[in-house]
């Protein structure tokens, strides 16, 4: 980039940048964007095809699942990297509907785009683009109908549309089940009596073995621990848990230190004195009536000979985040001192017991009386299964626990889309000005959905479009395309629902994304230059000396 003062040119950037401006630069943001939607645009809907992804190093994942796709893709352009960004924030927030979110992104492009061809200025387009959404999310509002949370079916709805077309789908009954008792069990009240959902308190162990029928839900904790000693019982029924954060072993100074013996004698005096100490660590778990030791730090061999001679299980090295999960499930306190433990701090369950699943062995912590923490063990007969089912359930997980925050939900199928797309084109004829048309093509971009959904399912996008049109004209604001029969239906009654908060987020971040990338007319890349053999970079002061380059000072 060079600029002109006074006829002296004046180098700004570093040689060899690259810029690109207006028009040029809007084009190719956009066609980056409008590339990503596309390519997880054949995944969409319940007839939606998987996508294999292969990693530098040569590992494949194989998924249908959105925001695996868009996290595995290898992407360099920025504007590519904003879609992507954005799909994330809808995970983390909904759980479900980056698919969406990206597809009508890339649709509000590829609309803006025939709209800067007119030459209507971005900001009008963005502008246009946000009133829409206002409009959307009060029409979004107004369609959605409350959920009893109370009525398993009505949940299994929910679960059962997020794992449609996605692999596992034919276990759907069984994972909703599960799915629905897990977020249940982890529901707590927050303030003003609102429920509150957290699913980092639902630990999800994948095993490959057996199938994914063997799946199964632990009202409490699994470990992928096993027991440390031999001797130590495998089974313990109305275990009385003790939650460790301190080294059963012999404390280390923190300073180095030197000691020095000058007899066998002075030996032995150490030696037993670290015996007795690891003896009374033993003592002091078994005086607080604990049978049961888990421990975030390590645990001396000694101190594992007493637990086990006491008929105490031991397992170390747990992690922190499964110590606070156990603290939730069992109602035990993490003690940070061993000497300060007492049977106030100790957690319950029915039943602690060591268990072979596939070629490992895992300690279950199960048949805990309120637990706020549950674990869910993946089953399945290869680890590209294991996987998908994991993705598959983490969004029944999500979906499950917005609809129970939130207890609103609206119908899907493309029924919502296609509401959408009529009632903000009819808001739009209430507007002047530029920003009309901006609103029309918001409305013209949701009915992607739709649209997709027809392509993936094989049949006539512009028909069915047609058809949907026409029954929400009428007044049935539920209709959408049954994927597999290619009927127009009311799909609540069909049984196909998403939460209210999945559809708003997949909006609002489609808008949010668009004006982003919209608003962009100039992009400066710089390259970052080489390092020479000899280590310093090119201009500036080697190793060997400094001074000016030949020539004398270098130009501005």
């Amino acid at each position: 980039m060079v600029g002109q003062l006074g006829g002296i040119p004046v180098l700004v950037l570093r040689e060899g940048s690259e810029r690109t401006q207006g028009r040029e630069a809007q084009s190719t943001n956009i066609n980056a964007a409008k590339a990503v939607a596309s390519a997880v645009r054949t995944t969409l809907g319940p007839k939606g095809m998987d996508k294999m992804l292969v990693d530098s190093l040569g590992d494949v994942v194989i998924t249908n699942d959105g925001a695996t796709i868009l996290n595995e893709m290898d992407i360099e352009s920025p504007a590519a990297k904003m879609m992507i960004e954005v799909a994330k924030t809808v995970d983390e927030v909904a759980g479900d509907g980056t698919k969406t979110s990206v597809v009508i992104g890339g649709e509000l492009l590829k609309k803006a785009e025939e709209l800067l061809e007119q030459k209507i200025h971005p900001s009008v387009i963005t502008s246009g683009y946000r009133l829409a959404a206002e409009r959307a999310r009060k029409v979004l509002e107004e369609i959605a109908t409350d959920i009893d949370i109370d009525n398993d079916e009505e949940l299994k709805k929910i679960a059962r549309t997020a794992i449609t077309g996605k692999f596992g789908e034919s276990y759907r009954d069984f994972l909703s089940e599960i799915a629905i008792k897990a977020v249940k069990a982890i529901t707590e009240t927050g303030h003003g009596g609102k429920r509150v959902v957290d699913t980092d308190n639902i630990s999800v162990e994948k095993k490959v073995g057996g199938r994914i029928g063997e799946t199964e839900l632990v009202q409490g904790m699994v470990l992928d621990k096993e027991v440390v000693h031999p001797e130590m019982p495998r089974k313990v029924e109305d275990a009385k848990i003790a939650l460790i954060n301190a080294a059963l072993e012999v404390k280390k100074t923190e300073t180095s230190a030197e000691v020095k013996v000058t007899s066998s004698d002075q030996l032995k005096g150490f030696l037993d004195e670290e015996e007795r100490t690891m003896h009374r660590m033993a003592e002091r778990i078994k005086e607080s009536g604990a049978n049961v030791v888990i421990c975030q730090k390590g645990i001396d061999d000694v101190v594992q000979y007493y637990l086990a001679k006491d008929g105490i299980v031991a397992v170390r090295r747990a992690k922190k985040s499964d110590m606070e999960k156990l603290g939730k499930a069992t109602g035990g306190k993490i003690v940070t001192n061993v000497d300060e433990i007492s049977g106030s701090d100790l957690g319950h369950a029915g039943l602690v017991e060591e268990r072979k699943i596939a070629e490992d062995k895992m300690l279950f912590i199960e048949e805990c009386e309120n637990p706020h923490a549950v674990s869910i063990v993946i089953r399945g007969g290869a680890e590209h299964v294991v996987d998908e089912v994991e993705r598959a359930l983490h969004d029944m997980l999500r979906v499950t626990g917005c609809i129970i925050e939130d207890g609103k939900a609206v119908a899907g199928g493309g029924a919502v889309e296609t509401e959408l797309a009529l009632r903000v084109r009819e808001y739009s004829a209430s507007l002047k000005g530029r920003e009309q048309l901006a609103v029309e093509n918001f409305a013209a971009a949701v009915e992607i959905i739709p649209r997709t959904l027809a392509e993936n399912s094989g049949f006539d996008p512009i028909d069915k479009l047609v058809e949907l049109k026409a029954a929400h004209e009428r007044g049935e604001k539920n209709a959408g395309l049954d994927a597999y029969t290619g009927k127009i239906v009311d799909m609540w009654q069909g049984g196909v629902i998403e939460p209210l908060r999945t559809k708003k987020q997949s909006v609002e971040s489609a808008v949010e994304a668009a004006t982003m990338i919209l608003r962009i007319d100039d992009v400066i890349a710089s390259k970052r230059e080489a390092m020479p053999a000899g280590g310093a970079p090119p201009g500036g002061m080697g190793m060997g000396g400094g001074g000016m380059p030949p020539g004398g000072m270098a130009p501005y």
